[in-house]
């Protein structure tokens, strides 16, 4: 019995040994568990890095196969917006193009004029054109021999005041409907009331042919109060309210005038970019070279 205790009993080197190695395990398992925690702490990050990237991967394909998928319906090319374009595929140049030359109240009328206005690709035109939807007019006009055979002209006291006239009335003209009189009173009613029949130009899918035959029924007999404005003279705002004109071409006008000290005529000013140069007509109605 001495001897088995003897196994069990240390000295004092002997204690402080065994404590020392105690501690150096538990050291060691503390650090071990520090680190466990850590590295599941970092992979648990990392899941979820990489979680919301896939979702962000996800959302791109959606967007990419909505996009592969989009319908497109048959449209008017005249009136395409800035999104409507992106969606489209055309880039912001040609966008660009198309507003500006829409801002000078032309249309485009085909496949081909959008492509020469725009400047967007054959491929991108292939794809798009087949939608384009234009007025029947444009797509289908009537025959130019029977329009202008239907054409009678009345005296000026027979013909009907253009600026009293109904859309009933005008649509008893050939070529004019329920839409294209609805777009002559709007005008009508927008700058106030025509002063010249020439004025008639600037409705939208009112041809030539159509238009000489409205002018042989109907003319501008009651002309709305009109303050000619001297060109020379005018100030910006006073300028920038002219039919025809707007405030950035008003500007331009001015600053025209102040570089070259006076305007002589009117063809000057179709040297300014924003100067509507076929509209030269209509716009000496409004103004003056006193």
């Amino acid at each position: 019995m001495k001897g088995l205790r003897s196994h069990f009993v240390f000295s004092r080197n002997q204690q402080n040994g065994v404590f020392l190695l105690v501690l150096i395990v538990l050291v060691l398992q503390g650090v071990y568990y520090f680190m466990d925690s850590n590295a599941g702490n970092a992979i648990s990050a990392e899941d979820e890095e990489i979680e919301i990237f896939q979702k962000q991967i996800d959302s791109i394909r959606t967007a990419k196969a909505a996009a592969d998928t989009l319908k497109i319906f048959p449209f008017n090319p005249n009136y395409i917006t800035d999104y409507r374009g992106y969606i489209l595929g055309m880039n912001l140049e040609e966008i660009d193009r198309l507003h500006k030359y829409r801002a000078g109240d032309k249309w485009v009328n085909s496949a081909k004029e959008f492509q020469k206005v725009t400047g967007v690709s054959d491929s991108l035109l292939q794809i798009i054109s087949p939608y384009f939807k234009f007025p029947e007019w444009v797509t289908n006009p009537r025959p130019t021999q029977y329009q202008k055979s239907s054409v009678v002209n009345r005296s000026f006291s027979e013909k009907t005041d253009l600026n009293k006239a109904t859309a009933e009335e005008l649509q008893e003209i050939n070529g004019i409907g329920e839409v294209l009189s609805r777009r002559i009173i709007t005008y009508r009613n927008k700058i106030g009331g025509f002063v010249n029949d020439i004025q008639l130009k600037d409705i939208y899918g009112l041809n030539y042919e159509t238009r000489e035959k409205l002018n042989a029924q109907f003319t501008v007999k009651s002309k709305p109060p009109v303050e000619i404005i001297d060109i020379n003279e005018a100030g910006l705002l006073e300028l920038s309210e002219v039919p025809y004109i707007g405030y950035e071409l008003a500007r331009e006008i001015i600053d025209y005038r102040l570089l070259h000290e006076k305007i002589n005529n009117f063809e000057e000013l179709s040297k300014l970019e924003r100067f509507p140069g076929d509209k030269i007509d209509r716009i000496q109605l409004y103004l003056s070279l006193d």
